[in-house]
């Protein structure tokens, strides 16, 4: 089993956010692997940690301040880890300051330069993220990067991708197949393990997301090592949530996948919204504000779509794990209302204001978003109330960061 990282750090000197519940950490459909922990900062990656959330920010990371604010968004809607890219000199000397002033964990992302892994190292990242596939002279470079890792106290990722797979590899397998993947998955693993290195972690990334679920799948049977879940390249927003959410729905819903990433071709922050609510659907993070609303269809007497949306957009900055209906007709409306924490069952150019089953109010069609709103934030007070009287704290978007003395069972 892999030892923690000796600079492991409090979350208190480091400035690092507590967020979440540490005990949110299995989910309702299947026991988690069991895999060994490692530690990206001072949160924990495996051995039965919270699943964390990462992205990647799509700044040019030389322009510092550009960088630190896309940061501070993504940590903001929920970012638990992030990677930033660099590719040239410009981009590596900017890392000292990033990583001191990030509010979360940094991950330096590294090809074809090996220098600049071992600047990233000195530069206080939390952890290199390295293609093996795709470093210049890696089989000579990869026993240094693992010395300079375990001097710094820092973890490392290996990243096997479909697109940059060793050609030996390649030719061997007719392609990027499961079979493919995991083998050089294997062959990096052993390198760094056969020099003694195990604070590493493994993604297998595909576009296809069967293939994801089948090459995860493969690898988490071969051993311990915690896993990163990616579905690479997975387009615009629309389709790469889809894509994300078929193959981690399948893997998480296994007890596959330690850490993940959403790939989408849209704002970094949006990647962080989708897989935050997946593990949150999954029983796997703390629930936050969330809206049941019903199709649009014929029985419909008001514009569901439009209701929905308004009243998404007015709550979206509620932590509080609350639970809304919108519903437009009396078929499901009433009942579905009385399951949320509040709701409304609109029809005939009214709506019947329902909390906790009970109907406390009836106003007009125009007064349906507002009394919502207003309705819903009376509510999340009241929540943030009782659990500061009870010496709790509501659940924030990540999980918990977690001190770790000892070696992971």
């Amino acid at each position: 089993m892999s030892s923690i990282p000796k600079t492991e750090q409090s979350s208190s000197s480091q400035g690092f956010r507590k967020t979440g519940d540490q005990a949110i950490s299995q989910t309702p459909l299947h026991p988690r692997r069991r895999s060994r922990r490692i530690m990206v900062g001072p949160v924990p990656v495996g051995g039965g940690a919270p699943i964390s959330v990462q992205s990647m920010t799509n700044t040019v990371t030389a322009d510092i301040n550009a960088t630190l604010q896309q940061i501070a968004e993504l940590a903001a809607a929920g970012c638990d880890i992030v990677r930033v890219a660099v590719p040239s000199q410009d981009d590596a000397d900017a890392l000292p300051i990033i990583a001191k002033k990030s509010p979360i964990p940094v991950i330096a992302d590294i090809h074809f330069q090996s220098k600049y892994v071992f600047q990233a190292i000195d530069a206080g990242c939390a952890a290199v993220r390295v293609n093996p596939g795709n470093i210049r002279k890696f089989d000579q470079v990869g026993p240094e990067i693992c010395k300079a890792a375990t001097d710094a106290g820092i973890s490392l990722r290996i990243g096997v991708n479909a697109g940059s797979l060793d050609k030996d590899i390649y030719a061997r397998y007719g392609g990027p197949t499961p079979e493919a993947l995991v083998a050089s998955a294997l062959k990096e693993a052993h390198m760094f393990e056969d020099v003694g290195f195990h604070d590493f972690k493994i993604s297998v990334k595909h576009h296809d997301p069967v293939t994801t679920v089948q090459t995860y799948r493969l690898l988490a049977s071969k051993g311990d090592w915690p896993l990163h879940l990616g579905v690479t390249e997975a387009g615009p927003s629309w389709q790469g949530t889809i894509k994300s959410c078929l193959a981690f729905g399948a893997l998480l819903a296994e007890g596959i996948g330690d850490t993940i990433r959403v790939s989408l071709s849209a704002p970094p922050v949006e990647e962080v919204k989708v897989g935050c609510k997946i593990l949150e659907y999954l029983g796997l993070r703390q629930r936050h504000f969330d809206i049941i609303s019903c199709p649009s269809c014929g029985r419909a007497q008001v514009d569901v779509i439009e209701l929905a949306k308004e009243v998404t957009e007015g709550l979206k900055d509620i932590t509080a794990p609350i639970r809304v209906a919108v519903m437009g007709c009396i078929v499901n409306g009433p009942g579905e209302a009385r399951e949320a924490d509040l709701g409304v069952a609109s029809g005939n150019g009214k709506g019947q204001i329902i909390i906790k089953g009970k109907v406390v109010q009836t106003v007009p069609e125009d007064q349906i978003v507002p009394t919502l709103l207003e309705r819903a934030k009376e509510i999340a007070a009241q929540m943030d109330a009782k659990a500061a009287a009870q010496g709790e704290t509501l659940p924030n978007a990540g999980p918990m960061v977690v001190p770790v003395t000892g070696r992971a069972s």
